[in-house]
């Protein structure tokens, strides 16, 4: 039979028994960090420490300074690896009294939450081999001088290697704790704080702040002035870190670039705000190397730990999350975390966590634009455009989750997707009589940089005289490296189309058609847009063409909207057209349909109109 064993029971232990006895909850990551939680009546009696005093501090309360060494390491040593144990040795009271006792420790888990504790046991042993009766002990038997000297020595010896080795501990430690190169702490020493101070946060309300630090140029300091000016840029920044925080703040180097800062919260918040635009304008001043000045920079999250919050647990990931903002609003600036960057924060986790999924049902679908001929109005392309058909949201364009996907690295998976897909309509296509001729495939600047990428189009089945990869101008700039120059070769040898996507948005728009030479030039639709309106921008619009005809490619013109954008581009020398005047994006039943319908023909005024003859007011764009 079962019996409950009643509170007041539980109450005599405390209160009889003569066994000092003290819960402390333990760090996870590391079993010598502990926090007391709970003590009886004969540990205050024997410790000559409160409950209230006791309670709420470090196990180091418990080590007194007449501990020996030795005794104190393999404490130390027992804890950390979680080991049950026992000790007999002179400790101290609180009141700094010397007596001999028996420590016990025993490590207890929560089988449901899985926190770890330790049961500390302690015993009093009255003064034996302490004080008086220790001196006596070690005083020279005058009939055995030879023995006396030999434990003395003996005992010197081992006095002298708990000295070597309580300095190795503390060495250990540091170097545990301290980031190598600039002698701040370290992320796992960051990490340690962190939990204790959410800890405290819970117990005491000691509210905190944590800034997220991050360089903005950090790489280009590194490209351009190597490493050696990189490290010293670091320590620099280590520096001016130390002299902008107080003892009581924890600044820390978490790795790279990266760096944190954790401070408790004053009745002000603009003592932190201010330590924000501090180190945000500190940064701003230009860096020195071997005679060389560069500009780095840095962005700066902040999040507080509060003592309201359900979760202070999400205090660094909101700072980082609040990092993030500031970067994406330009860099060179600090941003509080707030309600909403959590929700969006939320958001983009719901959305890897659907993508994944989308990916597993492949959801993802393609839809078409066509590309026009412009002197015979037939489609000659049609440019594919990545669609995810969300089972809840519809059809969703590639601004809603593409981001997302290239930061979790599934574009590769998307891209396969996608292929089967063009071979599947391509197949249906021809076996219905439609004719579309060549299909055009955006490709992302991760993807241009994987060297798997010339695999992925050879195992797609699709015949490489049908099809064209589009590249972004700026994409192309940015990635320019061997796998990249060997991606494009590859490519030219297997006969793929190459086509440079959105000309003149890049920042070196004629060394990207020099460095690509690509078959086919699009024209970004803000160049065509304003034509039929304001005639001042079509000269620039006529350069553009020729350019790419001096270097023999066909020009597309993008953004074709009217009859009268479609006449005036193609009288200017483009070859093919594109834009909402012949056709939306469309799925592949609907493009099918409209290729049956029209037979192909997307544009059948083209042959009438004659050169020359544009009225200047734009029609209704289809």
């Amino acid at each position: 039979m079962k019996i409950m064993i009643p509170p007041e029971i539980f109450n005599q232990i405390n209160d009889k028994s003569t066994e000092g006895l003290a819960l402390a909850s333990a760090s996870p990551d590391d079993g010598a960090v502990m926090e007391l939680q709970w003590c009886n009546k004969a540990f205050v009696e024997i410790t000559g420490y409160s409950a209230r005093e006791a309670v709420g501090q470090r196990g180091t309360i418990l080590i007194g300074a007449d501990l020996e060494q030795g005794v104190h390491l393999y404490i130390i040593e027992k804890l950390m690896a979680w080991e049950n144990f026992s000790t007999e040795a002179t400790n101290n009271r609180k009141n700094g009294d010397t007596y001999w006792q028996r420590m016990t420790w025993n490590h207890l888990t929560d089988p449901t939450t899985g926190d770890h504790w330790w049961l500390c046991s302690i015993i009093d042993l009255g003064e034996r081999r302490s004080g008086a009766a220790a001196a006596h002990q070690l005083q020279p038997d005058p009939t055995n001088a030879d023995t006396y000297a030999r434990a003395l020595e003996k005992v010197q010896r081992l006095e002298k290697e708990n000295a070597r080795l309580h300095a190795l501990a503390k060495s250990v430690a540091k170097d545990a704790n301290e980031d190598a190169l600039t002698g701040l702490s370290n992320r796992r020493h960051f990490e340690v704080e962190v939990k204790t101070w959410i800890n405290e946060l819970k117990a005491h309300k000691t509210e905190f702040a944590v800034l997220y630090i991050d360089l903005d140029r950090f790489k280009f300091v590194n490209d351009t002035l190597g490493h050696d000016a990189g490290d010293r840029l670091l320590v620099s920044v280590a520096d001016m870190l130390r002299e902008l925080t107080d003892e009581t703040d924890l600044v820390a180097r978490l790795g790279g670039d990266e760096f944190a800062i954790l401070r408790r919260l004053g009745k002000s918040a603009l003592d932190i705000s201010g330590l924000a635009d501090e180190i945000v304008s500190r940064m701003q001043t230009p860096f020195m190397c071997d005679g060389k000045s560069t500009a780095c920079g840095t962005s700066v999250g902040v999040a507080l730990a509060k003592s309201t919050m359900q979760d202070p647990e999400r205090v660094v990931a909101d700072a980082d999350e609040a990092l993030y903002h500031a970067k994406a609003h330009g860099k060179g600036r600090w941003s509080f975390f707030t309600d909403e960057m959590h929700a969006q924060s939320i958001a983009t986790k719901q959305m890897a966590s659907d993508l994944l999924l989308a990916c597993e049902r492949q959801e993802f679908v393609p839809y078409f634009q066509p590309l026009v001929d412009a002197q015979t109005g037939m489609i000659t392309s049609a440019e594919t455009l990545v669609r995810w058909a969300h089972p809840a949201k519809g059809i969703l364009a590639p601004g809603a989750f593409l981001d997302t996907a290239a930061n979790m690295g599934i574009l590769k998976r998307i891209d396969e997707i996608m292929f089967t897909c063009l071979k599947d309509a391509l197949s249906c296509f021809d076996r219905a009589g439609v004719d579309l001729p060549r299909v055009a495939v955006n490709v992302s600047a991760a993807r241009l940089a994987d060297p798997t990428f010339i695999h992925d189009i050879r195992s797609s089945g699709i015949a490489s005289e049908r099809l064209t990869i589009e590249i972004l101008e700026s994409v192309y700039l940015d990635r320019m490296g061997d796998i990249v120059r060997w991606t494009i070769d590859e490519l030219d040898e297997l006969g793929v189309t190459i086509a440079l996507d959105d000309f003149g948005t890049g920042h070196a728009s004629v060394r990207g058609l020099l460095e690509i030479r690509p078959s086919i030039l699009k024209i970004d639709r803000q160049f065509i847009q304003p034509i039929v309106e304001d005639a001042s921008t079509r000269p620039l619009v006529a350069s553009i063409v020729g350019i790419g005809k001096s270097l023999g490619m066909h020009i597309v013109a993008e953004g074709v909207e009217s009859q009268d954008h479609a006449v005036i581009v193609r009288d200017m020398g483009c070859d093919y057209l594109q834009g909402y005047y012949f056709g939306k994006p469309m799925s592949v039943d609907d493009l099918h349909d409209r290729l049956i319908e029209t037979g192909g023909l997307f544009w059948p005024e083209a042959a009438s109109i004659r050169s020359g003859r544009v009225s200047v007011t734009a029609r209704r764009a289809v």
